[in-house]
């Protein structure tokens, strides 16, 4: 018998086929990360989202643990070195929530371009504020895309279809060839000097940790429209803000920030700022993703421990 720790609420379907499968034991108490590093010798799997940790104490005292399956796009969240030591396979679903993290990034580029946000909290309050929200249209604007991995591609071909022209930059490209003929790839220090609008989608990794800082900000052109919808760690909110202060970035639409939730120094620095829009950590979080993240990650956990996934 097969134990899973699902550590982390995966959609119901997907819970339901899990516990369907014979040989396998489903475990779905949530446990701290204190509870996990005395339970975790319990069992052969654990099935993670975003929010827990698989720290290098955790996998130590894993002595039956033999995979890591993580619930999303991403792995920072799992010590993948601490993992690979000791013999532990480590998956995720990383195409399964692109496509929700894509219309999210469409949707952060009209919301600041025609100030949605502020237009729609301004005439709650009782203000009229017609004149001060004039916008710009996204039509023959200049998207840079920082990543053109699966949901830089989608963006792209979101983006194209608005009428923007895309450039893109990617250390390792590998866009599809249909595509590859609309866009244009560029180094990053050209990105940053073209695009009226810049949108980052990398994986949080040591080469990528703060990769749009101070000296970026500043090769980028002034009022540009800067979304996020990434990874915490990415950029340098710091830099962030002061680019935002000096106009150098017009406006902001963020996702995902280097501590989640973000700590109160940044709330009341950052987030304050009337020209940036936010929203928790939810690009993933459609019906659909969700449906779709825990289906497979399911698929590929039975696949991985006793055979017969789909």
């Amino acid at each position: 018998m097969k134990r899973i720790l699902v550590n982390d609420p995966l959609a119901p379907d997907a819970m339901a086929r899990l516990r369907e499968v014979k040989g396998i034991e489903v475990d779905e108490r949530k446990r701290t990360q204190e509870e996990l590093i005395g339970d975790i010798k319990q069992f052969d799997a654990i099935i993670v989202r975003s929010a827990t940790k698989v720290t290098k104490e955790i996998i130590e005292a894993g002595d039956r643990l033999s995979l890591i399956a993580r619930a999303g796009t991403g792995l920072d969240n799992v010590d993948v070195d601490a993992a690979k030591k000791k013999g532990i396979k480590v998956i995720n679903t990383p195409a399964a929530n692109s496509l929700s993290v894509a219309e999210l990034t469409m949707g952060f580029m009209i919301a600041m371009a025609r100030f949605i946000p502020q237009g729609t909290a301004s005439l709650k309050e009782g203000k009229w504020l017609k004149k001060e929200f004039k916008g710009v249209e996204l039509y023959g604007s200049t998207l840079g895309i920082v990543g053109i991995g699966r949901i830089g591609q989608l963006v792209a071909e979101r983006a194209l279809a608005f009428g923007m022209k895309v450039i893109a930059y990617d250390k390792y490209p590998n866009v599809r060839e249909e595509l590859r003929e609309k866009i244009e790839l560029l180094s990053l220090d050209e990105l940053l000097s073209k695009s009226d609008f810049i949108t980052i989608h990398v994986p949080l990794m040591r080469e990528t940790h703060y990769l749009i800082g101070k000296k970026e900000f500043e090769k980028m052109k002034d009022g540009v429209y800067f979304v996020h919808c990434a990874r915490g760690g990415i950029v340098d909110e710091e830099a962030l803000y002061d680019a935002l202060v000096s106009g150098k970035v017009k406006a902001a639409a963020l996702d995902v920030f280097e501590v989640e939730p973000p700590a109160d120094e940044l709330r009341k620095k950052l987030l304050s700022l009337k020209n940036v829009i936010c929203t928790p950590h939810i690009g993933a979080s459609t019906v659909q993703a969700q449906r779709r993240v825990g289906e497979e990650v399911v698929d590929k956990v039975i696949a991985e421990l006793i055979g017969g996934g789909k």
